[in-house]
């Protein structure tokens, strides 16, 4: 089945859930399992499809978040234009450290170390600032309404990121196909092989890491209006960073659909674990850690790969019973 299609069938059976789903604990829990996914895609967009392992997605996270609840705090602006302001914010805190860290051809484990710097510098500032509110935070004010991206029910939220999830999975669709989306992958296989080619590896990777930190800016836009308060420990700690990278480990990299699928094994994972061994502090991390070492040695493509392999299995079957 052609991609759009499915993408469309994904849109269609979860658009009426708000309206079926009486508990507020499921409502919640698919709600953040979507922007997880949303925020996986950012991840996704850099990291699959474009070989940058980054250790410190919190970077942009925070960026867009700090952004939005500055702006609306301090200058009163509606959280819509926040929220188109978060992406520019983001993308340009992108910009910056792709051209210092791609211009001096860092890579690898270097490439994600140096992000992982970059938002904990970002954590200290955020923690220094008066006007970020500093270890404090901020509170961003309640005023429920579409129109300030409040909404009175977390039916609102939910829709919210169903739509740009949505709009993330045509767009990595289209990057698939499209001639951008050619030449990040070649720089992700073989870098040099793909300058041989005539591809200019820093732009293509500067231009990703841009989309790919606007796109996590804008999840920290909506996390501010989902939760009404950041912190530096919140926007720019590992947590995000590390729930960012591993749903589309777990899901697939550099896959359509690997995020989603990531962030609703990994929620159903987590609220497992939470029921299993309560709340206990770190532990959602040690969870976690586990699972990404498990997945890297056992199932590196996922799992949509496990789902292709599979497909394949039954497709091999079939054909085995057919030559019999």
């Amino acid at each position: 089945m052609r991609t759009p299609w499915v993408i469309l069938i994904f849109a269609l059976v979860l658009l009426p859930l708000p309206l079926l789903i009486r508990s507020e604990f499921w409502l919640t829990w698919l709600t953040l399992a979507l922007f997880y996914a949303y925020l996986g895609q950012a991840w996704n967009l850099l990291g699959g499809y474009g070989g940058q392992f980054s250790f410190g997605h919190a970077l942009f996270f925070g960026t867009g978040a700090y952004c939005t609840a500055v702006l609306q705090i301090q200058f009163g602006i509606n959280a819509w234009a926040g929220f188109v302001l978060a992406a520019v914010a983001a993308g340009l805190v992108g910009a910056a450290t792709g051209w210092l860290v791609f211009r001096y051809g860092l890579r690898g484990s270097y490439f994600a170390l140096v992000t992982l710097a970059f938002a904990e510098v970002f954590r200290i500032l955020a923690n220094s600032f008066a006007f970020t509110g500093a270890g404090v935070g901020l509170l961003v004010p309640l005023k429920p309404g579409a129109w300030q991206m409040q909404f009175e029910t977390k039916a609102g939220f939910f829709w919210l990121l169903l739509a740009l999830v949505v709009a993330c999975l045509l767009f990595t669709w289209w990057l698939q196909n499209a001639r951008f989306g050619a030449r990040l992958m070649a720089v992700r296989e073989n870098e040099d092989a793909a300058r041989a080619l005539g591809v200019d590896p820093f732009n293509t990777k500067l231009l990703a890491i841009i989309a790919s930190g606007a796109i996590a800016g804008t999840a920290g836009a909506v996390y501010v209006q989902l939760f009404l308060y950041v912190d530096p420990g919140i926007a720019y700690g590992p947590s995000m960073s590390v729930e960012a990278l591993l749903v589309p480990i777990i899901g697939g990299l550099g896959t359509v659909f690997g995020p989603v699928l990531g962030a609703f094994a990994l929620h159903a994972i987590a609220e497992i674990g939470r029921l299993v061994f309560g709340e206990a502090p770190g532990l959602n991390l040690v969870l976690y850690g586990v699972l990404l070492v498990l997945m890297v040695l056992f199932l590196p493509n996922g799992l949509f790969g496990l789902g292709r392999f599979g497909f394949g299995l039954q497709r091999r079957f079939k054909r085995g019973g057919t030559h019999a």
